[in-house]
């Protein structure tokens, strides 16, 4: 299983890194993020109970959408006002889908559901684009957090769970999260916002990161800000479990082998990234 995971990592880093990193353009980056969405999108079509023809038209109307907001040049215009919306969806949708929990799933209409999956889909992949177009610097401070929040959550959650606090986070949607792993994952990213400011402004020659493009307005609001990011990207990877458990899977899929499928992997990013842009349209609009 870990020789699968490692081999499967190995093969994503190869496609991601050089259209990552591809110099003056961010179309090979565009093209293979929409691949992954339109993947997810078919997963997503396959968790509402689609066939597979149902999923793959699913995954292709999800492409169509990506496609059409780079073809309105969306990419490169200021979305504030989407940005807000989709923050204001995601905060308001959560809660609800949490305060719910696994067995209020099934009572939203299929419609919604289906739409409401798609529609976060879409929204990451322009943010992530509009991310990579500000910069590299950028878009990794933003991934970064993710990954160190679900790190430090993990390693504080196993050596700490329960020693202060007598309830678990969600017993009944993800057993294994306790507030503690919260509270570890919230203190990393704290720690690592500081130190990636304290780079910017040593090695940085001025190009901006999401700390450094919060700290503008005060290190007070680029504190609460990363802890605000840290608890919405918990509640992305609660409701995917809430959904996967609903609908009595594991995994969104197998698509990538020894990781589960693509939302298993983005769970945390989709409301991640709109927040993301939406917290610097505040600073810039």
């Amino acid at each position: 299983m870990l020789k699968q995971r490692v081999i499967t990592a190995l093969v994503l880093l190869a496609i991601l890194l050089p259209a990552l990193f591809y110099p003056s353009s961010i179309v090979p980056f565009a093209v293979v993020t929409l691949m992954f969405m339109t993947a997810g999108a078919w997963e997503w079509g396959r968790l509402n109970g689609f066939g597979q023809a149902g999923a793959l038209g699913v995954g292709g109307i999800c492409a169509a959408l990506c496609l059409g907001a780079w073809a309105a040049g969306w990419l490169s215009q200021s979305l504030a006002l989407l940005w807000i919306a989709a923050g204001a969806a995601w905060v308001l949708g959560g809660a609800l889908l949490l305060r719910a929990g696994v067995a209020g799933w099934p009572h939203i209409p299929s419609a919604i559901r289906l739409v409401g999956g798609v529609l976060a889909l879409w929204l990451a992949w322009i943010a992530i684009v509009q991310a990579r177009r500000i910069g590299i610097n950028f878009l990794l401070s933003v991934l970064v957090l993710v990954w160190v929040a679900d790190s430090f959550a993990y390693f504080a959650g196993r050596t700490f769970g329960l020693k202060f606090t007598k309830n678990k986070l969600a017993p009944t949607i993800s057993p294994g999260k306790s507030w503690e792993g919260v509270w570890g994952g919230a203190i990393g990213v704290i720690v690592l916002a500081l130190l990636w400011c304290w780079a910017d402004g040593r090695y940085g020659a001025g190009v901006p990161s999401f700390y450094s493009v919060l700290q503008t307005r005060g290190t007070w609001f680029l504190l609460l800000a990363v802890v605000f990011m840290t608890a919405m990207s918990v509640a992305g990877d609660l409701i995917e479990s809430l959904i996967k458990r609903s609908v009595g899977v594991k995994d969104s899929s197998g698509l990538l082998p020894g990781h589960g499928g693509v939302l298993d992997r983005v769970d945390a990013l989709l409301p991640t990234l709109p927040l993301a842009m939406m917290l610097s349209s505040f600073v810039h609009p």
